[in-house]
């Protein structure tokens, strides 16, 4: 955030006092109560010297009582866009994230990026260096003026943005604010961007209308009844149904519906690298992360909103399988490459695909009873497995991520949690039941992520008990003193465990995966992992007073993370746990 020191000599411009401009307010100040009206809460700001108009607009508006949405103070643009992406996944209401020109959008990109592989809607805005140089209310001041030009500064974000446009003419905003929101919340959901200039904003623009509903709704796609009843056909007659799901099963109403439809009809359902929870962890059908051995005997394949279902040189569909996609973009169009087989593709949001599919396939048969019965005993044995794997010896020299995972799991019980999951726990070891209890980062993989969705989501429902799990570099990633003093500053009680193996696992596990017997796997330290020496990231989360502690031992882990959950419930302080594991 720059300082800007503005010439004697530059136009200014004076409070109104005239009837006629009573009615007006600068156009930098309109853009807040047309995103309330059209239901945006935060709007989370990191500003620079393209926001004199947009903070005199908002000193202006609320002088004036009107109802506007909360304009929060946000130090990185990352954290901005992390916390707007993780107070959808719990309130399911698109937020606005505003930024400044080019160096603000940049630094914002990752976020639009995360957010346009999940279909996290949101409405992106970013200020634009003046294009004047003189002789115009709002026209370039200081050096950056001409440093920040870019010939296309939307190209930062344009791959990720499913709209975007720059505000030509301040009786534009809302009309374009409505276009913004109504296409971010489209079918399939993803992050718009406006561009809103200096000058632009620095204009008056009509009061009258500001506060009215939406001009234009969203469209949302409905399944194609034909394509249910086909899916419907296939499902009833299959003799080994497989559903690979890795975002979740849609709302409150179809995860139930779902859960309950799986059981009845014994369908084996994996959770491959699952970004969010589709059905309860210890459900009898659920089979674990791994689809390979249920893919080679399945003759019925059904991809719920999966970016990647299956490791193509790994796992392999049987000779006579038929998959179906079903999801809000089911074949992913954004991506160039995505070849998995689709014999049959159904274009739909999962709370209405769902209901529709178990409605069309009406009531299980008895002669399910045995396939739910082999599902049930297989579930059991992977989860003994799991059990086995995350048991802690307290003799042991160290703790492994399966550990961490367990004793997490065994903390929070049965209370409201969202576990939030950079390259930290592993879901499976920690047991989720509820719907939006659990949260990965995207398949965009850009790191960072974890701790500010768990603050977004936090600001999203204050009684909730959200935890960011993430590895010491993804800790660092997420400008981990910025997000510290947002948490106190808004009073957001989250609890962070930083999984610490002071190094890049999964560049070390990549690398191992491809080269098992190469030369960097068999190096007493592989190059271009270590991140020794570690930094004390207990004093870190200290800075914003923060209840810090380092767990070296087995031992000392469940009684930690005990008093950890107590301070973000009863002393309502955010809480960080620096938890040395041994190398994956």
């Amino acid at each position: 955030m720059e300082s800007m020191t503005l010439p004697e000599t530059i136009p200014t411009r004076h409070n109104a006092d005239t009837p006629a401009e009573a009615e007006t307010m600068a156009a930098g100040g309109a853009i807040f109560p047309r995103l309330k009206a059209l239901g945006v809460d935060y709007v989370f700001a990191n500003s620079g010297t393209d926001f004199p108009p947009i903070i005199e607009g908002l000193a202006e508006a609320a002088a004036l009582g009107i109802d506007l949405p909360r304009a929060v103070v946000i130090p990185h643009e990352h954290a901005a866009m992390g916390m707007a992406h993780g107070y959808y996944l719990i309130s399911g209401q698109a937020q606005a994230v505003m930024l400044h020109t080019n160096v603000g959008l940049a630094n914002g990109s990752i976020g639009a990026i995360n957010a346009a592989c999940e279909h996290v809607p949101m409405v992106l805005m970013s200020g634009r260096t003046p294009v004047t140089e003189e002789g115009r209310f709002g026209a370039r001041t200081v050096p950056i003026g001409w440093g920040q030009e870019m010939r296309d500064q939307t190209a930062l974000v344009r791959e990720a943005a499913k709209w975007d446009y720059e505000l030509k003419f301040p009786e534009q905003i809302a009309g374009l604010l409505d276009r913004a929101h109504a296409i971010a919340n489209s079918t399939p959901k993803g992050p718009t961007y406006l561009s809103i200039p200096r000058e632009v904003l620095c204009e008056p623009t009509p009061r009258a209308g500001l506060d009215a509903g939406p001009s234009m709704q969203p469209a949302t796609t409905a399944p194609d009844p034909a394509a249910i009843a086909q899916a419907a056909e296939w499902l009833r007659e299959a003799r080994a149904p497989l559903v690979i799901a890795q975002r979740g099963a849609g709302d409150a109403d179809s995860f139930a519906a779902f859960s309950a439809w799986a059981e009845a009809w014994g369908i084996a359902v994996s959770s491959w690298w699952a970004t969010h929870l589709a059905l309860p962890t210890d459900h009898p059908c659920h089979v674990g992360a791994d689809p390979g051995p249920w893919m080679a005997e399945a003759d019925v394949v059904v991809v719920l909103d999966c970016l990647a279902p299956w490791w193509p040189d790994k796992h392999k569909l049987a000779a006579d399988a038929r998959v179906i996609h079903i999801g809000p973009d089911p074949l992913f169009a954004r991506y160039p490459v995505r070849n998995f087989r689709s014999d049959l593709s159904i274009t739909g949001e999962s709370a209405a695909t769902i209901p529709a599919l178990i409605a069309a396939m009406g009531d299980a048969p008895d002669s399910t009873a045995p396939r739910r019965a082999a599902l049930a005993e297989a579930s059991d044995l992977e989860r003994a497995r799991l059990s086995q794997l995350a048991r802690i010896d307290p003799a042991s020299a160290g703790l492994t991520k399966a550990q961490v995972s367990r004793a997490l799991s065994d903390a929070l019980g049965t209370r409201k949690s969202s576990v939030f999951s950079e390259l930290g726990t592993q879901l499976g070891a920690l047991e989720r039941r509820a719907p939006q209890s659990w949260f990965q980062e995207p398949h965009s993989g850009g790191l960072g992520w974890c701790f500010p969705a768990a603050l977004g989501a936090q600001l999203a429902d204050p009684d909730r008990i959200c935890v960011a799990t993430m590895g010491d570099g993804s800790y660092m990633f997420a400008n981990p003193t910025v997000c510290h003093q947002i948490a106190e500053a808004l009073e957001l009680p989250v609890l962070i465990l930083v999984l610490n193996n002071e190094e890049w696992g999964a560049v070390r596990g990549s690398v191992a995966g491809l080269y098992p017997d190469g030369h960097a796997a068999r190096a007493n330290q592989m190059p271009l992992t270590a991140l020794s020496p570690v930094p004390d990231f207990t004093a870190t989360a200290r800075a914003s007073r923060a209840h810090a502690v380092r767990v070296d031992t087995p031992a000392e882990l469940r009684p930690a993370l005990d008093e950890a959950l107590r301070v973000v419930q009863e002393d309502r302080r955010c809480a960080l746990l620096d938890i040395r594991i041994l190398p994956d």
